[in-house]
């Protein structure tokens, strides 16, 4: 499952809580990987980060409340900042031959559950998007075969979900990324700087 959390058109707080939440994430669930990300101004704090599970972790999806004084702008009232997360839909089956060309394949040993076969042979497999710099790895599958075409899913839909932001920002104007946000009934709220949640 590929997931995006972003903060939007917000300030530098969103963008504190997108970092804040998505290492909170990272300890909730250990198989967590970060696929790309937009940095923000501050360390820590990030505008967008994409990241995939092998769990099922549609449960995220929606919008998630960080409630904290503005450790970056004293006496601003506003304490409640609110993210988005979502699913980007994975793509469906990808040829690998027509990517050749802007792709890079390594093989790897896999380790883990998968008995002698992940071991012994180079099942794990890591595909570099060379125009982009994108890179998606998958040791999902016990064989290599598959585990490419689990990478390339997740890169095509990766893919997918740039193409179709570069376009918003092209129809759009700087305010409706943030409309966007629903800043009622989020699915988790977390408080304080270190990300407690409620």
């Amino acid at each position: 499952m590929i997931m995006q959390i972003s903060s939007g058109m917000g300030p530098v707080e969103c963008r504190v809580a997108v970092g804040g939440i998505y290492r909170e994430l990272e300890k909730e669930f250990p198989d967590i990987a970060m696929i790309t990300s937009v940095r923000g101004e501050v360390e820590g704090a990030f505008s967008s980060i994409i990241f995939s599970s092998e769990q099922d972790v549609s449960e995220l999806e929606g919008t998630m409340q960080w409630i904290c004084k503005s450790s970056y702008r004293p006496g601003h009232k506003r304490k409640n900042w609110f993210v988005d997360v979502s699913i980007i839909p994975e793509a469906e089956e990808v040829d690998a031959e027509f990517m050749k060309e802007k792709i890079k394949i390594e093989k790897f040993h896999s380790g883990g559950p998968g008995g002698q076969n992940v071991n012994k042979v180079e099942t794990g497999v890591r595909v570099t998007h060379l125009p982009t710099g994108i890179t998606v790895s998958s040791t999902r599958e016990r064989s290599q075969h598959a585990n490419i075409q689990d990478a390339l899913k997740k890169l095509t839909s990766i893919l997918r979900e740039m193409n179709k932001a570069n376009k918003d920002k092209q129809k759009n104007n700087a305010w409706s990324r943030h409309t966007q946000i629903v800043r009622g009934n989020p699915v988790r709220i977390y408080e304080g700087e270190n990300f407690k949640l409620r």
